[in-house]
């Protein structure tokens, strides 16, 4: 009775730390394609015909092509709801609601005036997705390498976190002058219209602090929402191949399988939403006004404040997180990327806690 106790006990701890110490045991490795075999992964089909070994160069390069596409396509796409939550952020008094701020938007600049700030969306947000799901990839299997097999099992929560946050930290080094130039475009009427216009026009004022003085509430926002981005998918997709997709996950296809995905998406991204979106309200008022600092915006919006604009913000980041996982998974098809199933007990755990003979 008591090793299954522990097990369940393992199984329900939300952070899948190990409730005992492991010893190490030497154990056979399995062998995939000239190389030891990792179950941590996102959402796929078992390897199969692949292009490429798992964790090679080749396997990061494509992986952070990836992050590209799936961040910078779907954050372009969304730029019109992104541009009246921001000013619902920072203009609270002219822009009452989600409709409101579109239909003042459009009667003063226009249907145009919507796609302001669409350049440097889409060049910062490509540079993000390189870095954020790329080096994803890379710290995963370096920390999993770390810990081993059997503690990459137990840890696999902290473990998505430990490696989330990491990528997210350089993610947002690579964002922050595009951010700063985009958040001054949509929320400074009349200062500038496009990249071109604003990036000169800021650094001749403000120099390269301009452009980083918002990094560091970038990584409060963020990293957050980053580490609830892939943990929380990568366990929902755990959960959705357990109790709620009707046959094994080895049985599905890649078409049902990428349906997995987007669900997934979609449910981290809520919580996403809601996790960073007080740094979000920061990071918008901090890049409108000059010589202002995080501590000092904070204060000035108060409790409520730090709260605006967030169904516009659940609605933009719900179905921005689905589509990024979506499409992040559609070029692993593509280009025919390993793509483990999520995570087994490993058998020598197994025999460990009296779970085999």
């Amino acid at each position: 009775m008591y090793p299954t106790s522990l097990t369940q006990l393992a199984r329900a701890n939300p952070f899948s730390a190990p409730l005992f110490t492991l010893q190490k045991v030497e154990e056979p490795q399995q062998i995939l394609n000239g190389q030891r075999s990792r179950r941590l992964a996102a959402a796929a089909a078992a390897d199969e015909d692949v292009s490429c070994e798992f964790g090679s160069s080749k396997y990061y390069a494509l992986c952070g092509f990836g992050g590209i596409l799936s961040c910078g396509i779907t954050h372009t796409a969304v730029v019109p709801l992104d541009l009246v939550k921001c000013r619902l952020q920072v203009n609270p008094d002219k822009y009452k609601s989600i409709g409101n701020g579109f239909a003042v938007t459009v009667r003063e600049d226009g249907v145009r005036g919507l796609a302001k700030g669409w350049a440097p969306t889409f060049i910062g947000y490509s540079m993000q997705g390189l870095c954020k799901f790329g080096f994803y990839e890379v710290f995963k299997i370096f920390y999993s390498d770390m810990l081993g097999e059997e503690n990459s099992y137990l840890w696999r929560t902290s473990l998505y976190l430990a490696a989330s946050a990491s990528a997210e930290f350089f993610a947002d080094i690579a964002l922050a002058p595009m951010e700063a130039v985009k958040v001054r475009i949509q929320t400074q009427p009349g200062y500038a219209n496009t990249l071109r216009e604003c990036a000169p026009k800021m650094f001749a004022e403000e120099g390269l602090w301009a452009f980083y003085k918002g990094v560091v509430p970038l990584w409060m926002r963020q990293i957050p929402y980053t580490m609830m981005k892939f943990a929380c998918f990568e366990r929902t997709v755990e959960l959705l191949y357990k109790y709620v997709v009707p046959k094994p996950r080895s049985e599905c296809s890649k078409p049902e399988q990428l349906v997995v995905t987007f669900v997934a998406g979609y449910i981290a991204g809520v919580f996403c939403a809601i996790v960073s979106h007080p740094a979000d309200s920061v990071v918008s008022v901090l890049n409108k006004e000059k010589g202002s600092t995080a501590v000092q915006v904070l204060k000035k919006l108060g409790p409520k404040g730090v709260w605006k604009g967030l169904v516009a913000r659940i609605i933009m980041i719900g179905t921005l997180t689905a589509l990024q996982w979506f499409i992040y998974d559609s070029v692993k098809v593509y280009f025919r990327l390993p793509r483990p199933p999520p995570p087994e007990m490993p058998e020598s755990l197994k025999r460990k806690l009296g779970l085999t003979e």
